[in-house]
């Protein structure tokens, strides 16, 4: 007789302190588990998504490591069981992620980005991920997974009023911007003069005046500047709507600013496209547009803040080469694919989390000195992470066996590879003479 293991030998208890108070009761009601059979709890179902998302096994290895742990389950029931767990999974991480605006909070400093995902020998993007990164805390504020028709956009994220928002030229979206502005939340984004609408604005000016006249033409103005930091008050103007902004231009050194326009020509010639005069001048400034007065922050400040916006991308590069959520193993719409995905986001999460638990905040706020980025305590909390998955010392030896034909091979027309059956009958025969020649 096999006795259970006690609360004190599972470490995956650990894991589960991380997380919602209700998970357990989250998965009857997204229906991941219904009822226990080889997996009997929705414990050691979370348990078999970590270690198919979280440690990157595959369906028969995370069959044959439960097999060690429980009792024999086989890759086709894994998969069975995996597929239902994405609603789950998604549930669990809106949860854990701080959406909602603590009341005590003025304001909220957050930058928006996504970023492509393909599976192995994919031609082209398989899903893309979209997330909000608070750039004081330096945590996750949310997290989506959509397919590749899924563009960027502000309208996506769960804002609150007094955030401020940056984001790149990707979310130079009229009407997104506007709807933000109506919700009394900021923008701070990179321009994309063709996106945006934006006309002139005079000093105590109450509405948008849309006259072609007072359209800004941003190139044109430039090359009029003799400064190297210019501020433009505008209007953003778009199907009946406006929200006064301002346009922060800074001029790059000459070296920066020819290294921006010889990527402009690179870009243009792989497109098929060759960039207008206008278009390579202003490749040598940076243009912010902000929704935020210039009473609160002077132009250069905006630009500096915007420069902030690079977090977001380390966070994904961290992801990607630390978490290998670029790894992704599932063809594209696959049922597993964002299972996959969500999991392996979840996964982070849970290593953040107890990271800033272990270690406290103070060490990574960009509102005050750093004197540490994440990137090897997060290798080392990855691997306590890991011990706590997949659980060695509860291995059974007893269950050896049924391992082993868990991930022995399928059978399959093209056999695996042997030595020709004469060369086995001669090693035989000379085993055999070496034993008689050992007797005489």
């Amino acid at each position: 007789m096999v006795v259970p293991p006690t609360s004190q030998d599972i470490r995956f208890e650990e894991f589960m302190n991380e997380l919602p108070a209700d998970y357990h009761e989250m998965a009857y009601e997204f229906q991941a588990f219904t009822r226990g059979r080889k997996i009997k709890t929705p414990t050691q179902l979370l348990q078999v998504v970590m270690l198919y998302c979280g440690l990157d096994n595959v369906l028969r290895e995370t069959a044959g490591v439960f097999t060690l742990q429980e009792e024999r389950i086989t890759d086709t029931a894994v998969h069975k069981r995996l597929k239902a767990c994405e609603p789950w999974l998604k549930a669990l991480l809106s949860k854990m992620l701080p959406a909602v605006k603590n009341p005590s909070e003025p304001f909220r400093l957050l930058v928006v980005d996504g970023s492509s995902l393909q599976g192995r020998g994919a031609k082209g993007t398989d899903y893309r991920l979209h997330l909000a990164l608070d750039l004081v805390g330096m945590t996750l504020h949310e997290v989506q997974v959509t397919g590749v028709d899924q563009g960027e956009s502000l309208s996506r994220y769960c804002f609150a009023p007094g955030d401020v928002v940056l984001a790149d030229r990707g979310y130079n979206h009229p009407a997104a911007i506007l709807d933000r502005h109506e919700q009394a939340v900021d923008v701070l984004i990179r321009l994309l003069p063709t996106a945006m609408p934006l006309y002139f604005r005079q000093a105590g000016q109450l509405a948008c005046e849309p006259l072609p006249e007072h359209r800004l033409k941003i190139a044109d103005h430039l090359r009029k500047a003799t400064g190297d930091l210019i501020s433009i008050p505008v209007w953003l103007h778009s199907k009946g709507r406006s929200c006064p902004g301002i346009v922060h231009a800074q001029r790059l050194p000459p070296e920066r600013a020819e290294a921006a326009r010889r990527r402009c020509r690179q870009d243009g010639n792989r497109k098929g496209r060759t960039p207008t005069q206008d278009t390579l001048y202003l490749a040598g400034w940076v243009m912010v547009f902000t929704t935020v007065s210039e009473d609160v922050l002077e132009a250069s400040t905006v630009i500096h803040l915007y420069r902030s916006r690079w977090q977001v991308e380390l966070v994904f590069k961290r992801l990607k080469s630390l978490l290998d959520l670029d790894l992704l193993r599932t063809q594209k719409d696959s049922v597993l694919g964002k299972v996959w995905i969500t999991g392996k986001l979840l996964y982070a999460t849970v290593i953040e989390r107890h990271l800033y638990k272990c270690f406290g905040h103070d060490w990574s706020q960009l509102d005050q000195v750093r004197i540490a980025t994440p990137w090897r305590l997060i290798k080392i909390m990855r691997a306590l992470i890991n011990s706590w998955i997949i659980e060695t010392h509860r291995w059974r030896q007893a269950n050896q066996p049924d391992c082993f034909k868990v991930l022995m091979e399928r059978p399959r027309r093209r056999t695996l590879q042997t030595l020709p059956s004469e060369i086995a009958s001669w090693m035989k025969l000379a085993n055999k003479l070496e034993l008689n020649a050992g007797v005489i």
